[in-house]
């Protein structure tokens, strides 16, 4: 079955939990203030769509093609990003709520995010290479087997990365939070 192409839309205020979305390839859409709590968008495909002040939570994307898509002010609880289809995955994002996302084994060099709460995300064997995290929370965030190369935590804060563990020459911190790089040792570092 072909699924059909939706291009440059805008939909705004709706509650597809109510009136579900039509399944198929959406290009250079805006959804603003929608509803997405729950459903299942597996096998959809976003190409150069934003999503602001949406609700994602709990959302399945089994299968969803995510490329070039920005969230802005969204709350992405529970995503498992990491069922997605990973041919050409990019995404950003900013002011969003992503407590309990999973990024398992995506490639997600130079992504940016942005005042984004990240806590008990989790980011095993990804590869964060060049990210930017900009003014990020991590609390109990997982990093395993993590590729964080030249990525820049300098202003975030509450992570507990284990250098032996994850790959993290180059990687930029701060004099701030470089205590969550020392955590499995359970020393105390004073100002």
């Amino acid at each position: 079955m072909i699924k059909p192409i939706i291009e440059e839309e805008e939909f705004s205020g709706i509650n597809f939990t109510q009136e579900p979305l039509r399944k198929g390839e959406y290009e250079g859409c805006v959804f603003t203030n929608c509803d997405f709590s729950n459903l299942h968008l597996s096998n959809f495909d976003f190409v150069e769509c934003e999503f602001e002040d949406c609700n994602l939570s709990n959302v399945k994307v089994s299968n969803t093609s995510f490329k070039h898509v920005k969230f802005k002010n969204c709350k992405l609880l529970g995503v498992n990003f990491g069922e997605c289809n990973p041919f050409l995955f990019s995404v950003s994002f900013d002011d969003c709520f992503l407590h309990l996302a999973g990024f398992y084994q995506l490639k997600m060099k130079g992504t940016k995010f942005k005042n984004c709460n990240l806590k008990e995300a989790d980011f095993t064997e990804t590869d964060l290479s060049s990210a930017i995290f900009d003014n990020c929370e991590f609390v109990s965030a997982v990093f395993e087997r993590t590729i964080l190369e030249k990525a820049d935590l300098r202003t975030s804060q509450n992570f507990s990365i284990d250098p032996e563990l994850n790959r993290v020459k180059k990687a930029r911190f701060s004099l701030n939070n470089v205590r969550g790089l020392l955590d499995k040792y359970n020393i105390e570092i004073e100002n």
